[in-house]
């Protein structure tokens, strides 16, 4: 069984977690808090960021990117109808898009910071960069949601899934970053119908049952995060 180190309301990991969901593969968790720097989680990653996957052999492979191509060439070329990535080198290219609007765009604009304010720093010790919340980072970050938002409903509303005809990697890095700001109650699905629609199918599948079961100290999800049709 492969080992994946991350951190529950992290997009990267989250999305990690339902590729291998995907395919039927179980994960050992191994829940790190990276902002300790612990120095056994340094020698896998000196940069100290989630996740991380230790593959065959203990190897180490960084960052969620990276280990989606790792883990389409080791597991998905073999899934055909099933695999995660397209054949087609054009829809391979649409799909990479996608998982960098996701997780690099959408983390920058909006999920980090919610993060970051809302989450870790009633967490983290002062020292390490805790404290209390700063309510400009979070309204900014609140007001680059409906970009975001607006976006997916336009994907959701002209394609069957957001890179195209099958559920893609694509699907699986926005239903990371967004299940994050669904978990906090930041999302009005009323706003957003055709992107409700496809969530709803998404957080249906099997792979998302234990992203559904995660829960931060403290901070309870919003009433309807783990209905399936809500």
């Amino acid at each position: 069984m492969l080992t994946l180190f991350h951190y529950p309301v992290f997009a990267g990991c989250r999305f990690i977690r339902l590729a291998f969901g995907e395919y039927g593969e179980d994960l050992a968790l191994i829940e790190e808090k990276p902002w300790a720097r612990r120095k056994e989680f340094l020698t896998l990653n000196p940069a100290a960021t989630l996740p991380v996957l230790l593959a065959e052999g203990d190897i180490p492979v960084i960052g969620a990117p990276v280990i989606a191509e790792y883990v389409d060439e080791t597991r998905g070329i073999m899934k055909r109808e099933k695999r995660l990535f397209a054949e087609n080198p054009m829809d391979r290219a649409e799909i990479r898009r996608l998982m960098s609007w996701y997780l690099e765009k959408m983390e920058n604009d909006v999920t980090r910071h919610l993060v970051r304010e809302r989450v870790l720093k009633p967490l983290i010790p002062g020292a390490e960069g805790g404290g209390s919340p700063d309510s400009s980072a979070i309204r900014a970050a609140r007001a680059n949601i409906r970009q975001h938002m607006k976006y997916t409903n336009y994907l959701a509303g002209t394609r069957n899934w957001l890179s195209g005809s099958r559920l893609s990697y694509a699907d699986l890095a926005a239903a990371g970053a967004i299940s994050v700001l669904d978990y906090l109650g930041e999302i009005s699905w009323s706003d957003y119908p055709a992107a409700k629609d496809w969530y709803v199918r998404v957080k249906s599948r099997p792979s998302f049952r234990t992203v559904l079961n995660d829960r931060i100290r403290g901070l309870p999800p919003v009433s309807h995060y783990a209905d399936l049709d809500f």
